[in-house]
């Protein structure tokens, strides 16, 4: 196997990712931006017999001038159907083939489950894998509605007989930023982490045309707001990133109606597939019925592996 390491075609590597519908973490705006942040990227593009099969972009992280730590996140991501050993050839060309010096360590966090033919029997996992649900954006509106939970779909239906007023949220950061500043306040009083809401700014300019970055919806009663949902999108695949609501908005279910007209507005953007974000039942309870009741499909990842 050959594997070329930067110096890509970008074009090239958006329409692969988006024809096989690849995660965020591996989109080529996902590194741009964390190069804009100062984070090491490599970016690779294995071959075999002149054939693309794979596509991997790490992160990284230098302790000082000891070690290397790379990580590819939610990959690679595999452009053909392959075996285990095919997979597992792959793998030792990426770790071999490196453009480190060493020590350097090579973590993978394949976007599969465990049960899949991974190709990583003989290494080690070092942290469970990650849990999400990834709804199908392809059928009808008519059956994804008939897919719902019962009582997410009653809750819908009451936040659409309410006096609440959806508005899409325009690319300008003058008019998402409030939003952003929602998620940092709830992050601080929550407890919770992820991405840093500097890169979100960057991701949704990463692109001449940020429609094709970014999903905003608001939900007003009155001249109040009471909630708002954002999502990233990635090719063929959208990721709810951030959800806001006050209490007038959870009384509401004000995040009911703005996911279903997220769907709609999505599913006529082309995008096939909506990864809602991470589920922990023991945690966030609430939050992962909420995600459930759409009809998605839990998917438990393998982990990741050194």
């Amino acid at each position: 196997m050959n594997v070329q390491w930067d110096h890509h075609d970008i074009a090239q590597w958006d329409q692969d990712h988006a024809r096989v519908g690849a995660a965020l973490q591996q989109d080529w705006a996902y590194g741009a931006c964390m190069l804009l942040m100062g984070v090491p990227v490599w970016r690779a593009r294995v071959s075999r017999e002149g054939e693309p099969i794979a596509l991997a972009q790490f992160i990284g992280r230098r302790l000082g001038p000891l070690a290397t730590f790379a990580l590819c996140s939610r990959g690679p991501v595999w452009l053909q159907d392959l075996s285990a050993a095919d997979k597992a050839q792959a793998y030792r060309a990426l770790r071999q083939s490196m453009p480190l010096s060493r020590p350097r360590f090579a973590f993978f966090s394949p976007d599969e489950p465990l049960q899949s033919e991974l190709g990583l029997p003989t290494w080690r996992r070092v942290i469970t894998g990650y849990a999400t649900v990834m709804l199908d954006l392809t059928p009808s509106l008519e059956e994804l509605r008939a897919k719902l939970e019962g009582r997410w779909r009653n809750r819908l239906v009451a936040a659409e007989s309410s006096d609440l007023v959806v508005h899409k949220v325009g690319t300008n950061p003058a008019q998402y930023r409030w939003v952003l500043e929602q998620e940092n306040q709830q992050r601080e009083q929550r407890g919770f982490q992820g991405l840093p809401v500097g890169f979100m700014d960057h991701y949704i300019q990463s692109r001449k045309a940020p429609v094709r970055t970014v999903l905003t919806l608001r939900a007003d009663q009155g001249r109040e707001r009471v909630a708002a949902m954002l999502f990233l999108l990635h090719g063929s695949v959208a990721t709810y990133q951030v959800g806001w609501s006050n209490d007038a908005g959870r009384d509401l279910n004000a995040h009911n109606l703005l996911l279903w007209q997220a769907i709609e507005a999505l599913k006529q953007r082309g995008i096939r597939q909506l990864d809602l974000g991470g589920v922990n039942t023991a945690r966030s309870a609430g939050i992962a019925r909420f995600k459930l009741g759409t009809g998605g499909q839990p998917l438990v990842l393998a982990g990741t592996y050194l």
